[in-house]
C-alpha cells in the first residue's frame, strides 16, 4: 500500500470512529456530597435518543464523538457535555436552589424552601413510602414530622387513622387536620394510594394554614400526586409480598386452671363434656399475607406532562377474617398550550373494600380480641351440628363465631378528581381556575344466617344493607402576581373559593328468613329497621395573600380569608381570618458573610387566627326529632317533637396561634437543624351547656370555652460520612406538647364508658384533656381478700364514695420522637427508623376484665395467684362469687406506662449493578426485605402500646379495652424501571 493510499485509508477510518456511535458510560454524582443522583435525564442533544440513570447514578448511552450529551434532572442545573473521544464520563451536577424550593408546596401555591416563614413540615414521598408497606397512610407518616401525632384506633387493616398537629384543639368539634389532594380538600385519605403520592407538605402553625381560614385550626396536609419528570417514556413496575403477625400473646387459664377458678366461683356443670383445651389466639391469630402491584408510566415531551398509574393491594389481617382489598388507577396530565396556557388534570378513582372484625367492644357485644382471652379453653370450635360452640355457663359463643358467623362487607367506590386551567397575561400576571370533584358512594351488606350461631337463630336470621353517597365539589379561581424589581421581590395572590357538600344516607334491617340461600334484606319476612336521609353544607370564601422578599435576607408573608358557612346562625355567618408571619435571613447579612461553615440561619417568627368548623350541619337551627308518637282519637300517630333548640350567635372555633422557629444550615447544609417553639389558644369551642329547665331543653351548643396547646419542635438531619462508595445520613425529630383545658364554665366532663363502672376519662379546668379519672388501689386485705381503696383523706376503706376519686394518670405523652438512619455502601442500602412515645399512661380495661374473676369469663393466668385464704399477701383479690365490681373499680391499678420505643422500619436494599441491567434491557432493578414493628421495647402488658378504644375522641385517649394490635409485618419486594 503506497503512501497516498494509507493516509487516505487512515483519515477515512478516523472519520468513520468519529461518526460513528460508541458506547459511553459514567456515573451522575451531587457536587457537595457526592451522591449518586438516580433517575437523571442523560439525552442526545437535538434529539430524543436518551436514558436514564440507575439507582447509583450509572448510565450508558450509544453516542459519536460529535455529539453533546444534556444531563438534567428537577432541583439541579443542566450540564452539556461534549463527548470528543471520552468513553467514560463521569458529572458532577450541581443543586438549582430556585427548582429545588418550588418542590415545598403551600397552600394554593409553592414557594422556595428558603423563603418559608411558617412552620412547615415537608415529607418526601419517594424516600419514604417506597419500601415500606403502602396500605396506610398514617403509619408511613408516623415520627415523619416534628409536632404531627398519629393516633390508630385499632391495628386491622380496614382501620383508620386520627392525626393532631400540634395538639388536640376541640373537645365536641373535629381535631383532625384538613387533607388536600392536589388541590381538593378532604376529609378521608383512606383509599389513596400512597405508591401515587410525590410529596406530603404539613401547614403546623396559623401564618401557613390561615389561608384555609375555617378549615385550618388543627393544620392542613398537603399531598401531592407524582407528575412526569422525564424526556423519555419511563415505565415503572413496584411489587411486594409480605406476612403479617400479632407480635405478642397473653398467657390464659388452660382448662385444668379454668376448672379449678370455675368450681371456686360456684359454676358447676358436667366437666367430661367439657374436656377440650383449646388456645382461642392460636385459632384466631393467624399468619397474615399481602401482596401489592403497581406499574407507572410518567414522562414530559413537547409541553405534555403525564404519570399513569395502576394499582392492586390485598392485605390479610392478623386476626382471622379481617381483610382489605384495594384496586386504584390514577392519571394526572398536563398540556402547555402555548406560551400563555396550561391545561391539566388529576383524577383518581379508588375501589375499595373490607372484611371487619369487632375489636375495642366486650365478648359478650361480639369482640374478638376479648374473645380469645376469656372465652373457656374447655370447649372446642364446633358442636356436632356444625353450629358454634358457646360458653358452658353463658350463652355467648366462641370467638370464632365472631369472625366467622357473619357473612360481611364494606365497599366503596370514589371517584376524585380536578381540572385545572391556567393563563398567564401582561408578563406577571397568572389566572388559575380550578374545578375539583370528590365522589364517594359505599355500602355495606351484612347476613346472619337463622342456622349457626344462637344469635342468628334467636332472630331467625338478620340481614342489612347500608348505603352511603358523599357528593362534594370545590371550584376557585386565584388572580397571583410575581415581579421582582431592583432588590425587592413581591408576589401577591387573590380569589375566591366555593364548596359545597352534600349526603345522603340509607339503610334497612330485616329478619325471620326461612333459609340461608338468600341473603339480601328482601328475604326477610319481618322489617327490623328502615331509614334515609340527607344534608348538606356549603362554604364560600374569599382568599388573599402576599409575600415580600427584601435583598433576600427580609421576609414578610400575609394572608387573608373571609369564609361564610351554612353551619352557623346569621349573626355569625362570615369568620375572618388574618395571619401574618417575618423572616430574617441572618446568614446572608455581611457580618457572617465570612463564615464558611454557615450555610443558612434564618429566624422566623408568626401569628394567625384560623377557625374550625367541623360540628355538623345544621347546627345553629332548632331542629326537630322523628319517632314523638301521639295518641289521637283513640289511635297512636306518628309526629315530631323539638330536638334542639335555635342558637343564630353560634360561630366558629378560633384557634390564635403564635410560631416563632429558628433553621440553621452548615457546612453546605450537610447539617440542617430547625426548632419552634408554639402557643396555640383555641377559644369560642362549640360544646354543649347544660340548660334551665324551664326551656324544656338539658342542654344547648354554644361558644364557650378555651383549650391551649403549647410546645417545642426540634428537627434535625445530617450528612455523616460521604465518599463514592458509602454514605451515612440521620435524621431526627423530638416533639413537646403541653394540653390543658384553661375554660369549660366549671363544667367537669367525663367520657369513655368502660366494662359498665363508669367513665374513665375526665375534662376539668386546669388539667389536660383526658386524663385518667378513678380511685386509689390500696391492695388486698390479707384477712378477707377484698380490695380497699384509699379515700380523699388518706385513710383505706372498701367502700369509696364518688367523691373519692381523682386523677389517676394522663394518656398525653411528655414527648414523642423519632430516629432514622440511612447507609448505603456501594450497591447494598440500609435503612433504620426508629419511633417512639414517651411518658403517656395506658388504661388497661383489657387487665381490668381479665382480672375480674365475677363471672364465667376465663381470666389472665395472673389470677393464679389470687387470694385463697386469710393470710394469703398478694396483689390478686379473692374471686367474687356476689358478681360484684367492688375489687375492680376504676382504679391506678390498672393504670401503666405505656411508653415505647419501636423499631418502626428496618430495610435491606439491594440494587444491581449497571453491566447486569444492561443485559436485562432495564434502567435499574432493586431488591428489598423490610421489617416494620421488628421490635417493640415496652413495660406495658398488654396485646400493643399503640392502642386507642375510642378511636378519634378528643376527650378519649390511651384506653385498651380489647384493642386490636398493631402487628409485626415483613415484605419482599423490589422495583424495576424500564
Amino acid at each position: 500500500m503506497g503512501l497516498k493510499n494509507y493516509l487516505i485509508y487512515c483519515f477515512s477510518f478516523i472519520g468513520f470512529m468519529a461518526w460513528s456511535q460508541t458506547e459511553r458510560n459514567g456515573q451522575v454524582l451531587e457536587a457537595v456530597t457526592d451522591m449518586p443522583i438516580p433517575g437523571v435525564n442523560v439525552i442526545i442533544k437535538g434529539t430524543n435518543n436518551g436514558v436514564v440513570t440507575d439507582f447509583d447514578g450509572n448510565y450508558s448511552i450509544m453516542a459519536t464523538s460529535q455529539d453533546t450529551l444534556v444531563f438534567s434532572y428537577v432541583g439541579f442545573q443542566n450540564k452539556e457535555i461534549l463527548v470528543g473521544n471520552k468513553v467514560t464520563m463521569n458529572v458532577s451536577l450541581e443543586e438549582n436552589t430556585e427548582a429545588l424550593s418550588e418542590v415545598v408546596v403551600v397552600g394554593y401555591g409553592s414557594q422556595k424552601r428558603e423563603d418559608i416563614t411558617g412552620a412547615v413540615g415537608v415529607i418526601d414521598a419517594e424516600e419514604t413510602f417506597k419500601e415500606r408497606p403502602n396500605n396506610d397512610l398514617g403509619s408511613l407518616i408516623q415520627g415523619q414530622a416534628a409536632g404531627v401525632q398519629v393516633l390508630k384506633s385499632s391495628g386491622k387493616p380496614s382501620a383508620g387513622f386520627n392525626i393532631r398537629v400540634r395538639g388536640t384543639s376541640s373537645i365536641s368539634a373535629g381535631s383532625d387536620p384538613l387533607y388536600v389532594i392536589d388541590g381538593v380538600p378532604t376529609t378521608d385519605t383512606r383509599s389513596l394510594n400512597p405508591s401515587d403520592i410525590e410529596s406530603i407538605s404539613i401547614l403546623k402553625d396559623a401564618s401557613s394554614a390561615a389561608i384555609y381560614g375555617a378549615q385550618g385550626a388543627n393544620g392542613v396536609v398537603l399531598i401531592t400526586t407524582k407528575q412526569g419528570k422525564s424526556e423519555k417514556a419511563q415505565f415503572q413496575f413496584d411489587s411486594y409480598v409480605g406476612v403479617a403477625q400479632v407480635w405478642k400473646t397473653l398467657e390464659v387459664l388452660n382448662a385444668e386452671q379454668y376448672r379449678d377458678l370455675m368450681t371456686e366461683l360456684g359454676y358447676n356443670t358436667q366437666w367430661d363434656q367439657y374436656n377440650e383445651n383449646t388456645d382461642w389466639q392460636n385459632k384466631v391469630f393467624r399468619d397474615a399475607l399481602s401482596h401489592n402491584y403497581q406499574l407507572s408510566v410518567s414522562g414530559k415531551n413537547n409541553g405534555t406532562q403525564y404519570y399513569i398509574s395502576g394499582g392492586y393491594l390485598n392485605q390479610e389481617g392478623a386476626v382471622r377474617s379481617a381483610e382489605m382489598e384495594r384496586f386504584s388507577f390514577k392519571t394526572n396530565l398536563s398540556k402547555e398550550v402555548n406560551d400563555w396556557l396550561k391545561i391539566g388534570t388529576n383524577v383518581n378513582y379508588t375501589h375499595y373494600s373490607d372484611v371487619d372484625v369487632t375489636d375495642n367492644a366486650a365478648v359478650n357485644q361480639g369482640g374478638v380480641l376479648l374473645g380469645v382471652l376469656a372465652t373457656p379453653p374447655n370447649i372446642g370450635v364446633y358442636n356436632e351440628d356444625g353450629t358454634f360452640t358457646s360458653n358452658p355457663f353463658q350463652d355467648w359463643e366462641n370467638p370464632i363465631s365472631s369472625t366467622d358467623g357473619a357473612d360481611r362487607g364494606y365497599k366503596n367506590q370514589r371517584l376524585l378528581g380536578n381540572i385545572y386551567t391556567e393563563v398567564d397575561f401582561l408578563k406577571n400576571f397568572t389566572f388559575k381556575t380550578n374545578f375539583g370533584i370528590d365522589f364517594n358512594a359505599d355500602r355495606y351488606d351484612y347476613f346472619l344466617d337463622p342456622f349457626r350461631t344462637s344469635y342468628g337463630r334467636a332472630l331467625n336470621g338478620s340481614s342489612q344493607y347500608n348505603t352511603n353517597i358523599n357528593n362534594y365539589f370545590i371550584w376557585d379561581n386565584t388572580l397571583s402576581y410575581k415581579n421582582k424589581f431592583g432588590d425587592h421581590k413581591i408576589e401577591g395572590l387573590v380569589g375566591s373559593v366555593y364548596q359545597k357538600n352534600r349526603w345522603e344516607y340509607s339503610n334497612i334491617e330485616r329478619r325471620n328468613f326461612a333459609s340461608a340461600e338468600i341473603t339480601t334484606p328482601g328475604a326477610g319476612s319481618e322489617i327490623v329497621g328502615a331509614s334515609a336521609g340527607k344534608s348538606e353544607k356549603a362554604n364560600s370564601s374569599f382568599i388573599s395573600r402576599i409575600n415580600y422578599d427584601y435583598k433576600n435576607r427580609y421576609l414578610l408573608t400575609a394572608n387573608f380569608r373571609a369564609d361564610g358557612s351554612s353551619n352557623f346562625g346569621p349573626n355569625n355567618r362570615w369568620g375572618y381570618f388574618p395571619s401574618f408571619s417575618v423572616g430574617w435571613r441572618i446568614s446572608r447579612e455581611s457580618f457572617l458573610e465570612n463564615i464558611d461553615e454557615l450555610s443558612e440561619l434564618k429566624l422566623r417568627a408568626g401569628y394567625g387566627i384560623v377557625g374550625n368548623d367541623n360540628v355538623g350541619s345544621y347546627a345553629y337551627l332548632a331542629r326537630v326529632g322523628s319517632g314523638g308518637n301521639y295518641p289521637i282519637g283513640g289511635q297512636t300517630m306518628p309526629g315530631t317533637y323539638p330536638a334542639t333548640i335555635a342558637n343564630e350567635d353560634l360561630k366558629w372555633e378560633e384557634s390564635e396561634q403564635t410560631n416563632l422557629g429558628i433553621d440553621l444550615g452548615l457546612y453546605d447544609g450537610k447539617i440542617t437543624f430547625s426548632v419552634d417553639a408554639y402557643i396555640k389558644k383555641n377559644y369560642d369551642l362549640l360544646l354543649n351547656v347544660p340548660m334551665p329547665t324551664g326551656t324544656g331543653f338539658s342542654s344547648a351548643i354554644q361558644n364557650v370555652g378555651e383549650i391551649e396547646n403549647r410546645g417545642l419542635e426540634f428537627q434535625l438531619n445530617t450528612i455523616n460520612y460521604s465518599n463514592e462508595n458509602f454514605t451515612w445520613r440521620t435524621s431526627a425529630n423530638l416533639s413537646f406538647n403541653r394540653n390543658e383545658a384553661k375554660d369549660i364554665v366549671g363544667q367537669v366532663i367525663t367520657r369513655g364508658g368502660v366494662a359498665s363502672r363508669g367513665n374513665v376519662s375526665l375534662i376539668r379546668e386546669g388539667e389536660p384533656l383526658g386524663t385518667f379519672y378513678g380511685y386509689v388501689w390500696g391492695g388486698v386485705d390479707p384477712a378477707t381478700g377484698n380490695v380497699y381503696y384509699i379515700n380523699q383523706e388518706g385513710e383505706s376503706t372498701f367502700t369509696p364514695t364518688a367523691d373519692d376519686r381523682r386523677i389517676i394518670g394522663d394518656p398525653n405523652p411528655d414527648f414523642i420522637y423519632s430516629l432514622g438512619n440511612t447507609f448505603t455502601y456501594k450497591e447494598f442500602g440500609l435503612d433504620i427508623f426508629l419511633q417512639g412515645s414517651q411518658g403517656n399512661d395506658i388504661f388497661n380495661a383489657t387487665k381490668l376484665q381479665m382480672e375480674s374473676m365475677i363471672d364465667s369469663k376465663n381470666q389472665l393466668a395472673s389470677v393464679l395467684n389470687r387470694w385463697r385464704q386469710p393470710g394469703d399477701i398478694t396483689d390478686i383479690p379473692r374471686v367474687n362469687t356476689e358478681g360484684s365490681t367492688d375489687n375492680s373499680r376504676l382504679s391506678n391499678r390498672y393504670v401503666e406506662d405505656g411508653s415505647y420505643l419501636r423499631f418502626k422500619a428496618v430495610t435491606f436494599s439491594y440494587n444491581f449493578k449497571q453491566n447486569a441491567l444492561e443485559k436485562l434491557h432495564l434502567n435499574a432493578l432493586k431488591f428489598y426485605v423490610t421489617g416494620e414493628n421488628l421490635i417493640t421495647l415496652t413495660d406495658y402488658s398488654g396485646f400493643d402500646p399503640q392502642v386507642n378504644a375510642f378511636g378519634g375522641d378528643n376527650a378519649v385517649q390511651g384506653v385498651d379495652f380489647g384493642t386490636y394490635p398493631q402487628t409485626r409485618n415483613v415484605i419482599f419486594g423490589m422495583n424495576v424501571r424500564f
